[in-house]
């Protein structure tokens, strides 16, 4: 998990952020995948993709997950710079062979239609392009209800983060392999 800080757990305790829960439902559920949660607060596309290639070659995550550039929205990033350090990010964690999901972002509209639309379709185009599974708008159902954000009313509080989960898991599930239960169930079968 390469991410900001929506995956970071800003303001809540990280127990509570979606990363923790998305582990909870893997070992609930018995898949044996072991999270890491590589993402910083504040962080840009810029700054993953720099922090990247160390984190493929440690961990050697068989899906990562890049949850990045809403910061770089937010400083008005030019959004082909976005593009290509998002498409660089897929492009390393394939060569590391691992499966990549990308979660796409928005922004508000103070930020005039034109970037504010450029910015929303990156997500999708990279995903297209390249092949990979897309989160089209990783905060679809928090981003605009105030009860499922901190009182900045940019992130995600406590009651938002199973949101989040879910919106992950949909797009995780099918990149998963069968659980350890339904595995040693099957060979246990005459």
């Amino acid at each position: 998990m390469v991410g900001d800080s929506l995956s970071a757990g800003f303001g809540i305790e990280v127990s509570d952020g979606w990363v923790a829960l998305l582990q909870d439902r893997l070992n609930a559920e018995g898949y044996e995948y072991r999270v890491v949660n590589a993402s910083i607060s504040g962080d840009t596309t810029g700054g993953g993709l720099r922090r990247l290639p160390r984190a493929l070659e440690r961990h050697q995550p068989s899906i990562t997950v890049v949850e990045l550039g809403g910061n770089d929205g937010l400083r008005a990033t030019p959004v082909a710079i976005i593009r290509r350090n998002l498409k660089r990010m897929v492009e390393l964690s394939r060569e590391a062979g691992s499966d990549v999901v990308l979660a796409g972002m928005q922004l508000p509209p103070n930020y005039g239609a034109a970037y504010t639309n450029a910015f929303a379709a990156v997500y999708a185009e990279v995903a297209e392009e390249l092949e990979v599974t897309l989160i089209p708008f990783f905060m679809d159902g928090v981003a605009l209800n105030p009860e499922k954000l901190l009182p900045d009313l940019i992130h995600p509080n406590a009651d938002g983060q199973p949101v989040l989960l879910e919106n992950a898991w949909s797009a995780l599930k099918p990149l998963l392999a069968e659980p350890a239960r339904a595995m040693e169930a099957a060979t246990a079968l005459p």
